[in-house]
């Protein structure tokens, strides 16, 4: 079955509205994990709007799932990653000032960029992942990098699912199948949600784990976050 990684951003950005520690992201952590969640995310930004470097320090001790931490690869943030050594680092190409992830790897034009650090982090036991599109070159460049997975940028599949289904899986169904072929794991990301998670996992071949924040946090205001990580559990069967 495909993993289900918590994005738990959602919850410090609430928190950082109004200062203090309401709510927790520790606690929600553990809530998360002991609720079914199979792993957590974070993805600390350099201005700390959401998470918190602070708070990656503070999770790395309960998290005993799997710690998925994101993030574009600046010098501070490898050192972080390096120190925490977490499950897991899924690499972006954000601007620091970017809103959201927004586009995938050009693996071509970073190949020596990404190389280079990605043999950072295996040689720390970290198991690496990139974010990309589901163009075949950046695919098959992936794998010059040396990484043990791709996490496929999904917001395209997201924003074509209502209009045409079939039309917005099948570039991922055929980059899925590429990238197997090339021998690198598959996660995905962004904009996944109860009502298209189910029919991605159905098409993509070799899914091994989503990271679903926004839209899993949101739906938890009306309907609880443990009944709503298991109706996400319920779509990956």
């Amino acid at each position: 079955m495909t993993r289900l990684s918590v994005n738990i951003n959602k919850i410090a950005t609430l928190r950082n509205a109004r200062g203090g520690d309401v709510p927790n992201v520790v606690q929600v952590a553990k809530d998360c994990q002991r609720f079914g969640a199979e792993g957590i995310t974070v993805h600390p930004r350099p201005d700390e709007r959401h998470i918190r470097y602070q708070d990656v320090l503070d999770l790395r001790p309960i998290v005993y799932t799997e710690f998925n931490i994101e993030g574009y690869p600046s010098r501070t943030f490898i050192d972080m990653v390096l120190n925490i050594k977490p499950e897991q680092v899924t690499l972006v190409p954000d601007s620091p000032d970017a809103l959201t992830s927004s586009e995938g790897w050009d693996t071509v034009k970073n190949e020596a960029f990404l190389k280079d650090i990605i043999a950072e982090f295996k040689a720390a036991n970290i198991r690496t992942s990139i974010f990309i599109d589901t163009n075949h070159k950046n695919i098959e460049n992936a794998v010059k990098t040396k990484t043990d997975r791709i996490e496929f940028y999904t917001e395209p599949y997201a924003s074509m699912f209502s209009i045409d289904k079939f039309k917005a899986v099948k570039p991922f169904a055929d980059a899925s199948k590429l990238a197997f072929k090339c021998g690198l794991g598959i996660n995905a990301g962004h904009d996944l949600s109860l009502e298209n998670l189910k029919y991605f996992n159905e098409n993509v071949s070799g899914l091994l784990e989503v990271s679903i924040g926004h839209a899993l946090i949101s739906d938890a205001l009306y309907l609880g976050l443990e009944n709503t990580i298991q109706m996400y559990l319920r779509q990956l069967k």
